[in-house]
């Protein structure tokens, strides 16, 4: 963390795509991480990970339902799809209340009904490489 007298910069976010992007935020902030299919597909899954997360992760969307069993603690109540429905392929993250622990690279899973016919087939989708999250807490 750098300190100077007026703010400090603490954050970075890695995520996937075939572009580098960065996000500027203020800790307390909502970042969305942007993620889409070619189209709706038939959506079946939606899976939103950071690798050092290992089992754990920030996000599952399974045939029309959210499952929180197994999402890493600090992503509790801070995560939702930017667009439920999906629309146009849509499934990027909103992630709540930025802070420094949000660090590390983010992965978008997504798997259709068009892609049913592959054997484990999960396609990383377009949309994920945050190169960094410069997070700025302003003292008083």
């Amino acid at each position: 963390m750098i300190n100077f007298p007026n703010f400090s910069l603490s954050v970075s976010l890695i995520v996937f795509t075939d572009f580098m992007k960065t996000i500027t935020a203020v800790p307390g902030q909502d970042v969305t991480l942007t993620c889409h299919t070619p189209n709706n597909n038939n959506i079946k899954y939606v899976h939103w990970s950071r690798a050092d997360l290992e089992s754990e992760y920030l996000l599952v969307y399974r045939n029309g339902q959210f499952f929180p069993a197994n999402q890493h603690p600090s992503f509790k109540n801070r995560v939702d799809l930017q667009d439920r429905q999906m629309k146009d392929g849509d499934v990027s993250l909103i992630l709540k209340n930025v802070n420094t622990a949000d660090d590390g690279t983010y992965q978008c899973r997504v798997i259709g009904l068009s892609l049913r016919s592959r054997v484990n087939s999960s396609v990383f989708q377009k949309g994920l490489r945050v190169e960094s999250l410069l997070c700025f807490k302003m003292n008083q």
